[in-house]
């Protein structure tokens, strides 16, 4: 008999996406995916439950299936999203402690795949010039989706050395990009004017969506376990970028752009967060040595090829309106000092 995978966080494109995709893969007897609300558009030959992982409920529907490969994807990244700061820490945190003692109880599971993120790297002025998988970061973050992750990997570690006889696999994705992802990252290089940190450069790196697809398919359907860093070939530089898209910047202090992502929460153009902030000030390089020699997976797409896929999806439609246009361009002069005061901290 093929395998029964439980696919986590399917409510959300990425999640359906490749649900779908794994449940047309050889080997693969049924897919199961789980969240709280149904997915939308089809999800092909995947097995929609209902189900919270915050609750003792995806334990029975574990057991039910007798499911041998659970791969987690319930993680989110802003709380505009979820609905708050304290839901978003809930479903990431308390949501995988469930689904980990779940799967600690379950003697049908063998093969436990994370999709995790290089937000647990930090990014900070003391940082390499690129992470291994070995390094810690040099600024362990106090707050927000950076710590859910960090925490999210403390407890992986901690249900590997309690199950020693299941593969655990931890997946570290660059930023993924492409014409259906819809992120923190994705929103802010859709603004119609694209703020920048005031005498910064971010160093960036990108996973397209179907090598997401990829990735985790290899990942499940192989007998490959550890942590790999996920990312394309190459580095674009955020000025780099923000040309591709052919869209006006409006470089600001720091303090400036952190108080710019409360504005633009408020007017639901944007979702920016401290570890955001602190990517697009000194970016983040991770080195995929490992993912190459020893996950054995060649992303199709370089970095610079993800992005160039993904401007090549913002036809001018979908881009906003005048009006928000100058709303946001306004909300963005009010955060600066009037000129005379800038004129006369010169003088």
């Amino acid at each position: 008999m093929g395998r029964v995978v439980l696919v986590t966080g399917v409510s959300r494109d990425l999640g359906r996406r490749f649900a779908r995709v794994l449940a047309t893969t050889e080997g693969i007897d049924r897919v199961i995916g789980v969240d709280v609300v149904p997915p939308r558009g089809d999800v092909g030959a995947m097995s929609f439950i209902r189900a919270d992982i915050r609750t003792p409920v995806i334990a029975k529907v574990i057991a039910k299936e007798d499911v041998d490969t659970v791969v987690h994807m319930s993680v989110i990244a802003t709380p505009g999203s979820a609905g708050g700061r304290l839901t978003m820490k809930e479903l990431n945190v308390i949501g995988t402690m469930q689904l980990l003692a779940a799967c600690q109880k379950a003697p049908s599971v063998k093969h436990l795949v994370v999709k995790s993120t290089s937000t647990v790297y930090g990014a900070s002025s003391r940082d390499p010039a690129m992470f291994t998988e070995e390094m810690q970061p040099r600024r362990n973050p106090r707050s927000g989706f950076s710590k859910d992750a960090a925490e999210i990997e403390g407890y992986v570690r901690g249900f590997a050395r309690r199950r020693p006889d299941v593969r655990v696999a931890v997946l570290r994705l660059a930023n993924v990009v492409g014409p259906h992802v819809v992120s923190p990252m994705t929103s802010y290089f859709r603004l119609p004017v694209i703020p920048t940190v005031l005498g910064y450069d971010a160093r960036m790196q990108f996973v397209h969506e179907s090598d997401l697809d990829r990735v985790l398919e290899l990942a499940v359907t192989s007998d490959v376990e550890g942590t790999y860093n996920v990312a394309g070939d190459g580095i674009l530089m955020l000025s780099q970028a923000v040309r591709r898209l052919q869209r006006a910047t409006l470089p600001l202090p720091g303090f400036a752009v952190g108080q710019l992502g409360s504005v633009l929460r408020q007017m639901r153009l944007a979702d920016f967060s401290p570890e955001q902030l602190s990517f697009l000030t000194f970016g983040r390089g991770i080195d995929t040595t490992r993912m190459r020699t020893e996950l054995g997976f060649e992303p199709a797409y370089t970095t610079e090829e993800a992005f160039a896929d993904f401007a090549a999806s913002m036809p001018a439609a979908s881009r906003l309106s005048g009006s928000l246009t100058g709303r946001a361009v306004s909300s963005l002069q009010d955060l600066l000092p009037p000129a005379s005061e800038k004129a006369g901290a010169r003088g």
